[in-house]
């Protein structure tokens, strides 16, 4: 099942890809440094103390002025430690560390009409939505039947600002809402067993990146055409 998810995603990200290509007005390429930051049963709520470093490279097409396609690759390590909440998280005592791998094809909407030559916007808020395939590895739970490639859905904004024509720099926050609770290693358990190692299985484990990035735009020269062909 998992090895044909992978393979239905694969296939749609390769035929967007192409098909965007083909029609944008322009396309761009960009990198961006930042962090992975994560929630589940060990932390409950977003801690700037858990952001570990991650990177991302991206391509992107604009289909209009306010609305782009951008497909993504970003990688990075992800972890966390117990921020106890009751006297159960304090016997848990858990944490973990992997390192975690996303593909993401995501639409961007531009609230600002930003590449309107006639009137020069220098910056633009922006939202944006998708879907991604992440997988992960390390301190990884052998004892438990699951696939470490699992599908997310991206979604968050962020603030572009113009450098000039070709150069623009992004500051970006998304959330990966997943469907699948071992991110963590801590899932449901068997609650007569007291060892403590185990959480909620009806709340799923979310990661988030915070980052900044610099874009280069490439614009399509249309090539002329004969009018009496």
């Amino acid at each position: 099942m998992f090895r044909t998810t992978r393979t239905l995603f694969a296939t749609y990200f390769l035929a967007v890809l192409l098909t965007q290509t083909a029609t944008a007005q322009s396309s761009e390429v960009g990198f961006g440094l930042g962090t992975f930051n994560y929630t589940g049963d060990l932390v409950k709520f977003y801690n700037f103390k858990f952001s570990k470093p991650a990177a991302t490279v991206f391509y992107r097409a604009n289909l209009s002025s306010v609305v782009s396609f951008r497909a993504a690759i970003t990688a990075g390590l992800i972890g966390a430690g117990e921020v106890p909440t009751d006297a159960f998280a304090v016997q848990r005592n858990s944490s973990f560390e992997h390192f975690l791998f996303e593909g993401s094809t995501v639409m961007e909407y531009h609230f600002l009409n930003w590449r309107d030559s006639k009137r020069f916007v220098r910056f633009t808020p922006y939202l944006f939505g998708g879907v991604a395939l992440f997988g992960f590895s390390g301190d990884v739970d052998r004892t438990q039947a699951y696939s470490t490639v699992q599908m997310a859905i991206p979604f968050g904004g962020g603030v572009k600002y113009v450098l000039n024509p070709k150069w623009y720099l992004s500051l970006e926050f998304g959330m990966r809402k997943t469907f699948f609770d071992y991110l963590d290693n801590i899932s449901g358990g068997d609650f007569r067993n007291k060892n403590y190692q185990y959480g909620n299985d009806s709340n799923n484990d979310h990661y988030y990146f915070l980052g900044v990035s610099i874009t280069r735009t490439f614009y399509t020269i249309p090539c002329p055409t004969n009018p009496y062909k």
